[in-house]
């Protein structure tokens, strides 16, 4: 009776040839101690160069106090025996010491303890799919290049800016995908940051060469040239752009002609085509998707919402929850999804995280090309398999969901298959349905949606929900087909159990109609 534990992070896409890639929260905050480690050596470093530049400086003062008296009378300060001995041991001795001080290396240390962690780091990779990860919650969210930029999303603790170098970088990962929707977004807020008098590395020629060019990508010609013209005025020699203006102008002197030869109708036309659309990768579900993802869902009507219920659940009389029944509640109707509250303890999410953390690894889907279970850049959570075995936790959570569902959780899923006929290796058919426990509060975006419906469940910490996949009849239920939003702000922990058809022949009979 193994179940499947997951973490989603902030950090969604990402490349599939790295396997390090950073997606749970705990490797990311393992890179915050990292940094902070590091700065507390550069630190140290950076202290025994002002101790080294303080006996330096001491030297000098000295030998410029020395040197100053000796050169107002060199004869009769060399004419003391004394003296004498002592210009011959410093020029000898203590300026080959001054020479020694000067030249010693004071970051073997910060260098040492540098290489150590490098071995650690995020890699190009790592940070373009950071970069992604962003500009797919950008999508999602449906938020605004500034609003990101000046950190205004919800529910944030820590609010962090982005700079013109910032964004600039967003801008030419989007360039280098070929998505040219966003950079142009990205690329127009850091001209604006600049505009703004933000002091940055970047120029506005570098930006103005990204942005004029992926807006022609787009078809808007007359912003390309209107932006090719503003990057001359602050570079006349740009060779790119100097060949980009007549480019432009020749094409739009040639749609011009064409105009002229059309009916009046046509000769109106804009040489500004349609641009394309935001998404590179677009789904004909993405949209509702992500209008799910931001809470803009099917409204109920009243009289639907009059038949979803809050109740005290006892089991069907089981003896465990007739004198503290489980809280319950409707979240959907058609397909019926039931939330538990308080279903699950602080202290037991505690111990299962515990368990799963050591065994986390990429959560895998299937490819209906190669029939095998892969990696993919759209799903970046981390599960872990826990046995109930391994714990009186497990097992007493096991038995938590059998007794308020009522299905027999013997022939649930007791391993990660890697096979793509994973069901057919189980031997226990389809599943027959899901329990899945939220296992953290999320600040911002996580939900479970159910496209088909427009259905939308938000995680709360300690609940649990609780759908059939399939009819009594063993046919499917689509209207079921789910999937988890990104995380906007925060991190998200949830657990499945996913329960099959075996075992359920008597707690769950056959309808004599297929949908039902």
């Amino acid at each position: 009776m193994i179940w499947c534990i997951l973490i989603l992070g902030i950090l969604l896409p990402q490349s599939l040839a790295h396997p390090g890639f950073f997606t749970s929260i705990g490797q990311m905050t393992d890179l915050i101690h990292t940094e902070k480690d590091l700065v507390t050596s550069l630190k140290d470093y950076i202290k025994a160069e002002e101790d080294k530049l303080e006996q330096i400086k001491k030297w000098a003062e000295k030998l410029d106090r020395l040197t100053s008296t000796a050169t107002k009378d060199p004869e009769g300060f060399v004419g003391h025996p004394v003296n004498a001995f002592k210009l011959m041991k410093r020029l000898n001795t203590e300026w080959s010491e001054l020479e020694n001080l000067v030249l010693k290396d004071m970051s073997d240390g910060f260098i040492s303890n540098l290489t150590i962690q490098r071995q650690y780091f995020p890699n190009d990779e790592d940070q373009v799919g950071a970069a992604k990860a962003l500009l797919r919650l950008q999508d999602t969210y449906n938020l605004d290049t500034d609003t990101i930029s000046k950190g205004n999303l919800p529910g944030v603790k820590h609010k962090s800016f982005l700079t013109v170098e910032d964004c600039f970088e967003l801008g030419k990962v989007a360039y280098t995908e070929a998505d040219y929707y966003h950079t142009e977004l990205w690329m127009e807020q850091a001209l604006r940051q600049l505009d703004e008098g933000e002091v940055s590395t970047i120029d506005k020629v570098s930006v103005l060469d990204y942005l004029s060019y992926a807006v022609y990508q787009q078809g808007d010609l007359d912003k390309a040239l209107l932006l090719t013209k503003k990057l001359l005025e602050l570079d006349p020699e740009h060779q790119r752009a100097n060949g980009n203006l007549k480019y432009f102008e020749y094409i739009m002197a040639k749609e011009k002609d064409v105009n002229k030869s059309t009916s009046d109708d046509q000769s109106d036309q804009k040489t500004t085509l349609k641009k394309k659309g935001a998404a590179v990768d677009y789904l004909p579900e993405r949209q509702k998707y992500e209008m799910l993802c931001r809470g803009e869902g099917i409204k109920m009507t009243p009289r639907r919402q009059k038949k979803l219920f809050c109740r005290y659940h006892d089991g069907n009389r089981n003896p465990k929850f007739i004198l503290a029944p489980a809280k319950q509640e409707d979240e959907w109707d058609k397909p019926r999804i039931i939330r538990f509250h308080d279903i699950i303890s602080d202290a037991e999410i505690e111990i299962v995280k515990d368990l799963a953390k050591p065994r986390l690894s990429r959560a895998t889907v299937h490819d209906p090309e190669t029939g095998k279970l892969t990696t993919a850049q759209y799903r970046v959570s981390k599960s872990a398999w826990l046995s109930g075995y391994e714990n009186p936790v497990v097992s007493r959570i096991n038995m938590r969901i059998q007794d308020l569902t009522g299905l027999d959780v013997s022939t649930a899923e007791e391993l990660q298959k890697d096979e793509p006929d994973a069901f057919k290796e189980l031997g226990t058919g389809n599943r027959i349905a899901t329990w899945l426990f939220y296992m953290s509060d999320v600040s911002a975006g996580g939900a479970t949606v159910f496209p088909e419906v427009g259905a939308s469940v938000w995680p709360k910490k300690g609940t649990a929900v609780f759908w059939y996949n399939l009819f009594a009849s063993g046919e499917g239920d689509y209207s079921t087909r789910h999937a988890a939003c990104p995380v906007l702000v925060g991190n998200k922990w949830v657990s499945n159990k996913w329960l099959h058809e075996r075992g359920q022949e008597f707690r769950r009979p056959c309808t004599l109609s297929e949908l039902e």
